[in-house]
């Protein structure tokens, strides 16, 4: 009996002991979904909205009722910049140059004959930014923002 016991025992051992580890199809699916989720995603406003167009609205002004102010992007990365004090002059400034994305892909700063402004691209607008590129904030935040026509 003893000797039965034991080599069941021994038998036991060398059967688990040479089991082969077989992975589920689970674990695999998990494998493949862990590797895919850190993959960046590299959608930006430059490559992923339709930025090109006319944005246009009233920016606040320190003396004059506001600034009216309209801004076409153009695909080849030019511009042409409209700008009417209210009150003060008959006729726009028209200035026209070239404008360029930073790294993330969803500002745009003007050339030096767009006073080098930025403005952060959204869904059918352009907010405008302050000199450190960062939204203007406060009560007049709305105020900052070029809607596009369409």
């Amino acid at each position: 009996m003893k000797q039965t016991f034991l080599a069941l025992t021994f038998l036991s051992f060398v059967l688990t002991g040479c089991k082969k580890e077989v992975k589920t199809e689970t674990e695999s699916a998990a494998t493949v979904l862990d590797s895919t989720a850190s993959v960046p995603d590299s959608h930006t406003s430059e490559n992923a909205l339709d930025w090109n167009g006319s944005y246009q609205g009233v920016v606040p002004c320190a003396d004059c009722p506001g600034i009216e102010t309209k801004l076409t992007l153009n695909k080849d990365k030019t511009y042409e910049l409209s700008v009417l004090y209210q009150d003060r002059e008959k006729q726009p400034t028209i200035t026209k140059g070239n404008f360029t994305f930073d790294q993330s892909g969803s500002i745009i700063t003007l050339d030096k004959a767009g006073k080098t402004t930025s403005y952060k691209i959204k869904e059918g607008c352009l907010t405008m930014l302050d000199r450190d590129k960062k939204e203007i904030g406060g009560a007049l935040k709305a105020k900052y923002i070029l809607n596009k026509n369409h």
